[in-house]
């Protein structure tokens, strides 16, 4: 194992020697975005480019997503890094010349930014492997945005075996380039994603008394399960439970005979994520049957509260510190957001941190999910450097 005179200065010089490819990675990646499980092009693309870089791929028995491992110099401890690689079903509005060309998909979370910072520091990592000892890894993770969700594939076949240490990252346009934010213990909500069908017998809107009108029962539903959050949980343990679609009916005089509802709830006390399915199942139950509707709740996904180990905080704000200086490592503020890395941190100790992408000069200022996103691109310097520096620290120093 090959010493390094000024290690982190060597980091960021290769950093930015390289900073060009990364742009262009990113941008390719963002023109051709694809949705939760159809991340084909992307997955080809990916193992492309991971294999120029000089990892070797391992099959997986997934459609999509990719593993890959990187050998060192010599036996030691294996690290991780993921990046999730799906879009979401928007239509892009911020005229970049980049923009997106699959119609009514878009990278507006910034996974193309964190797949273009996983890249770049696997080409990094892959020059310098006479500098360490161990294995790094790479988990390249479909279907983040969509529940049931990837993490959970990707860890039963093996995306996590003999892994020491994972690390994972999330571009924040509330924070300025070139600063990151970081939280011990929990930092995200769990999530319990959810659909309810409320069916019934449907018929003319005039004649009302012969049917079963699952619409205004479905909105009853909606107004009962928001008594839970207020009245039915302990109000010093947030829970936000919310439904973003309703769809059912086919004509304004015709009472529909069926209605889907699509929900998600969140919270961070553990107590409050095992009470409350068991809470929504009851309300609905009992709403249906006062109504004489039917009505089924079908879970679709859960997820822990995101729990970052504190150890592997402390390495990556050491880090961070000794590549750009001090005051640039602040505390990240708690989110309702819900995040599948959460089930990796179950099982190995790792940590995810905030990426600053914040740019009021390029229009970068926009929030997740929006079709207006943008992400400053000189944020990857920051973020690139950051997983170098600390995984070279850990493969060289394990245990610290």
């Amino acid at each position: 194992m090959k010493p390094v005179v000024n290690l982190y200065r060597e980091i960021i010089a290769q950093v930015k020697k390289n900073h060009k490819k990364q742009v262009a990675w990113r941008r390719h990646l963002h023109q051709f975005p694809e949705l939760s499980n159809q991340e084909f092009k992307t997955t080809a693309f990916l193992k492309k480019e991971i294999n120029r870089i000089g990892f070797r791929v391992i099959p997986i028995k997934l459609k999509t997503g990719v593993l890959a491992e990187l050998d060192a110099s010599g036996p030691g401890p294996t690290v991780a890094l993921r990046t999730d690689i799906d879009a979401l079903p928007i239509t892009e509005k911020t005229g970049l010349g980049y923009r997106s060309k699959n119609i009514g998909r878009m990278h507006a979370c910034g996974h193309d930014m964190h797949m273009a910072v996983i890249l770049g520091a696997a080409a990094i990592l892959a020059r310098m492997k006479d500098h360490f000892r161990g294995r790094v890894r790479l988990i390249c993770q479909p279907a983040e945005e969509m529940p049931p969700g990837g993490a959970e594939p990707m860890i039963k076949y093996g995306a996590l075996e003999e892994v020491d240490m994972i690390l994972g990252l999330h571009v924040d346009p509330d924070i300025p380039t070139g600063k990151i934010t970081l939280r011990d213990g929990i930092a995200m909500a769990s999530v319990f994603d959810f659909d309810i069908i409320v069916t019934g017998p449907g018929g003319h809107a005039a004649r009302p008394h012969l049917t079963v009108d699952t619409i205004t029962t479905a909105a009853e539903i909606i107004e009962a399960i928001q008594k839970i959050v207020s009245r039915e949980t302990d109000p010093i343990a947030p829970v936000v439970i919310t439904f973003g679609t309703i769809e059912g009916g086919v004509a304004r005089n015709t009472i529909a005979e069926r209605v889907k509802i699509a929900g998600t709830a969140r919270t961070f006390s553990s107590k409050n994520f095992k009470k409350i399915p068991a809470l929504i199942k009851r309300t609905v139950a009992g709403v249906s049957r006062a109504r004489g509707a039917r009505a089924e709740v079908i879970p679709l996904a859960s997820f822990p509260p995101l729990k970052n180990h504190t150890g592997v905080n402390r390495l990556l704000a050491d880090n961070f510190k000794a590549l750009f200086g001090p005051g640039r490592v602040s505390l990240s503020e708690l989110v309702m957001g819900g995040e599948d890395f959460a089930f990796y941190l179950q099982k190995v100790p790792g940590a995810m941190f905030r990426l600053g992408i914040r740019n009021e000069n390029i229009k970068a200022d926009r929030p997740w999910h929006s079709p207006e996103f943008i992400a400053d691109e000189n944020a990857l310097v920051y973020g690139t450097s950051l997983l170098v520096a600390a995984t070279l620290d850990y493969l060289t120093r394990p245990g610290r």
